[in-house]
C-alpha cells in the first residue's frame, strides 16, 4: 500500500487525474486551470478502481511525464530562446525522420507590412491563445495566430525613418532588434527608431495581449540616457541587437549606421520596467566601438555581455573596443580587467575595421573544462576567441582561439551539447554552415567538427528531443536559396535539404533566424512570417535548461542619470480585430 500510495502522491504532485475509461482501460487525465473538475474542486482527485496497483503505478509513472510535457507552457521571449543566447529548442517532435519531413503548413498566412531584421517571438498564456510576435522596419509590431497566421493585434508606433541620416544601409529605419518579453507582467519591449524634427530611439513597452502601451512608456533615449559626460544621441546610433531582460532591467545595445559615421559609440542602455523614469547606461570611452551583433545583449542570469567593434582616434589607447566587455546590473562597469577582455593586437584590428565584435557573445558551458563557463567571440578578423567569462583578463591571450574559414557577421552563433561534447555552430560567408567542438580540457581547445555547403546567410538556431539527443542544427539561406536547411549536430549530415517549391521563403535576410515551438518552425522575411511544421504533430518541448549565474564582483558607484521626462507618445488604437486588414504598400 505503501508504494500505492507514493504513486498517488505521484499523481497529485502532477495534478493527474486517473480514471477508468468507458472501454474500461485506466486513462490520466491532465486537469488544465481553466479546466477544473467537479472532483478538484472539492479539493480531491479521482482515484484509480479498483485495477492492480501495479498496473496503476505504470501507467501513471508513464502518464505523468507526457501529461507535464504536453500540457507546460511554450514561450520564446528573447533572442535565440535563452539570455546565453545559445539557439537551443528542445521539443521532441524534432526527431531526424521528423525533421527530414519537414513542410512548410500553407494554411498558415503570416502576412505583414515590412522589411524584417528582427527574430519572431511565441507567446503563450494569454486570452488569445498562442502567438507569434513580429516586428519590421516600418516600425509595425504585429501579434498574429501561431495556428493560422492570422492578424490578433497591430500596431505601427510611429514613422519609420527615411532620409536625413548622415550613413547607413537600413531604409526605411524603425525596428531592428529583437524585442523581449516580460511574462510576469505580459508586456512586450522594443526599440524604434521614430521620424521627425528630431530622429529619436524611443524604448516601448506594450501589453502583449493588446498592444496598447503600457503607462510611463515610451521612454526618449535622448532624453534620457547617459554616461559620464555623453550623451546619447539618436542620429548616430542604430539598435540591431536583441534586447535583454535581466533581474527586473530591459537592456538595449547601440552601435552606428554602416558606414561609420559621426561620433557614435557602443551604448548599453538599461531601463527599470518597472519604472522607467530610472534609466542608467554605458558607453565606450572611444569613438566607435559599436555592438553590431544580432544577439545584442547576453547573459548569465547576473551579468551582461557584449562585444564592441573598432574605435577611433584612441592614440593606441584602449577606450572599449573590440573587446568582450562584463557588466553589471545597471549596467554599470568597473573598469577592472576582470570585466573585460581585448587582443593584443586590438589596435591593429582598429586600423583594418575588423570588429571583434562582428556576432554576439554567446556563452557556452564546457563540463570538465578548466575553465569551464566561457564566453564566445567571433568577428571579422576570421578567428573564434574563448574567454573565461569569470574574469576575462583585460589586454591579454584569450584561453583558446582558433582561424576560422572566413570573417563573421551580422549574425548570432550558436552552441550545443550531445553525447559527444560540447560545440558551436554558425554560418560561414562562403556559402556554408560549420561547426566546431570546445574539448573538455585544461584549458579548452577549439577543433573543427563539420563544415557544409549552403548558399545565404543566416543566425543557425538549434533542436534537441531533450538537450542532448538528436541534435539537430538549422539554417535558412537569406539572400541565397531561401530554404531552411537541418544538419545533424555530430557529423553536419544533411537531414533536410530545403523541401519543395512550397519551401520556399521569398524575403529572406542574412540577419533572420528562425524560432521553434510545438514541433513546428516560425521564419522570418520581409511582409511574411512562414511557418513549417513536423509531421508529427505538437508535441512541447521539455524545460530548457538555463544558464548559470556567476559571481557578481563588488559594483563601481552608479553614474548620475537624469530623470526621464515623459515623452510623446504615439496614440493608443483600440486592437485590430482578427480579421484581415488590407496592409500597407511594401516600403
Amino acid at each position: 500500500m505503501k508504494q500505492l500510495f507514493s504513486i498517488l502522491s505521484l499523481a497529485r504532485s502532477h495534478r493527474i487525474n486517473v480514471r477508468r475509461c468507458s472501454h474500461g482501460a485506466v486513462s490520466p487525465c491532465w486537469m488544465e486551470q481553466r479546466h477544473e473538475s467537479a472532483s478538484r474542486q472539492r479539493g480531491g482527485y479521482n482515484i484509480c478502481e479498483t485495477p492492480p496497483w501495479l498496473v496503476i503505478a505504470g501507467l501513471c509513472i508513464a502518464f505523468s511525464s507526457v501529461g507535464s510535457s504536453t500540457n507546460a507552457q511554450v514561450n520564446v521571449t528573447q533572442e535565440h530562446n535563452h539570455l546565453s543566447r545559445d539557439g537551443l529548442y528542445i521539443d521532441s517532435a524534432f526527431t531526424p525522420a521528423n525533421a527530414s519531413n519537414l513542410t512548410r503548413d500553407l494554411g498558415f498566412d503570416g502576412t505583414i507590412a515590412g522589411n524584417v531584421y528582427a527574430q519572431p517571438l511565441y507567446i503563450e498564456g494569454g486570452p488569445n491563445g498562442p502567438m507569434v510576435i513580429a516586428v519590421t522596419e516600418s516600425n509595425n509590431v504585429y501579434a498574429l495566430d501561431a495556428n493560422d497566421g492570422s492578424i490578433i493585434w497591430q500596431r505601427n508606433l510611429g514613422p519609420a525613418v527615411t532620409s536625413g541620416l548622415p550613413c547607413g544601409n537600413i531604409d526605411p529605419l524603425g525596428i531592428s532588434g529583437t524585442p523581449a518579453v516580460d511574462l510576469a507582467s505580459r508586456s512586450l519591449f522594443v526599440d524604434a527608431m521614430i521620424d521627425g524634427a528630431t530622429k529619436k530611439h524611443f524604448v516601448y513597452s506594450l501589453n502583449v495581449d493588446t498592444g496598447v502601451t503600457n503607462p510611463g512608456w515610451p521612454v526618449d533615449l535622448n532624453a534620457t540616457a547617459n554616461y559620464n559626460d555623453l550623451t546619447f544621441t539618436s542620429l548616430v546610433q542604430n539598435e540591431r541587437g536583441g534586447l535583454a531582460i535581466v533581474n527586473g532591467i530591459v537592456y538595449a545595445s547601440f552601435s552606428g549606421h554602416a558606414g561609420d559615421c559621426g561620433t557614435y559609440h557602443g551604448w548599453v542602455v538599461g531601463i527599470q520596467i518597472n519604472d522607467p523614469s530610472t534609466v542608467m547606461a554605458w558607453a565606450t570611452d572611444a569613438i566607435g566601438g559599436g555592438i553590431w551583433g544580432h544577439g545584442g545583449v547576453a547573459s548569465d542570469g547576473t551579468n551582461m555581455f557584449v562585444i564592441t567593434g573598432n574605435t577611433f582616434n584612441t592614440n593606441q589607447v584602449w577606450g572599449g573596443g573590440e573587446a568582450i566587455i562584463r557588466l553589471q546590473a545597471g549596467p554599470i562597469f568597473s573598469g577592472n580587467p576582470t570585466d573585460y577582455w581585448a587582443p593584443t593586437n586590438w589596435f591593429n584590428l582598429d586600423q583594418g575595421d575588423t570588429d571583434l565584435g562582428g556576432v554576439s557573445a554567446t556563452l557556452v558551458d564546457v563540463p570538465g573544462a578548466t575553465p569551464s563557463q566561457l564566453v564566445l567571440a567571433l568577428g571579422k578578423d576570421s578567428k573564434a576567441y574563448l574567454l573565461n567569462r569569470n574574469n576575462l583578463g583585460g589586454i591579454s591571450a584569450p584561453v583558446a582561439f582558433a582561424s576560422l574559414p572566413t570573417a563573421v557577421r551580422g549574425q548570432s552563433a550558436a552552441t550545443y551539447h550531445t553525447g559527444q561534447g560540447t560545440y558551436f555552430a554558425f554560418h560561414t560567408e562562403n556559402n556554408a554552415v560549420a561547426a566546431y567542438k570546445v574539448t573538455a580540457t585544461n584549458p579548452p581547445t577549439i577543433v573543427p567538427a563539420w563544415n557544409m555547403a549552403q548558399t545565404g546567410l543566416g543566425s543557425v538556431f538549434v533542436t534537441s528531443t531533450d538537450g542532448t539527443d538528436n541534435v539537430i542544427v538549422w539554417a535558412a539561406g537569406g539572400g541565397g536559396d531561401q530554404r531552411l536547411h537541418a544538419y545533424d549536430g555530430d557529423t553536419g549530415m544533411v537531414i533536410y535539404s530545403g523541401g519543395g517549391p512550397n519551401e520556399m521563403m521569398n524575403g529572406t535576410r542574412k540577419w533572420n533566424t528562425g524560432i521553434v515551438a510545438r514541433g513546428r518552425i516560425y521564419y522570418p522575411a520581409d511582409n511574411k512570417i512562414y511557418a513549417f511544421v513536423t509531421p508529427g504533430g505538437k508535441p512541447t518541448p521539455t524545460p530548457t535548461p538555463t544558464a548559470t549565474p556567476t559571481p557578481t564582483p563588488t559594483a563601481t558607484p552608479s553614474p548620475s542619470v537624469s530623470p526621464t521626462p515623459t515623452p510623446r507618445a504615439t496614440p493608443r488604437s483600440r486592437p485590430t480585430p482578427r480579421s484581415r486588414p488590407t496592409l500597407p504598400p511594401r516600403p
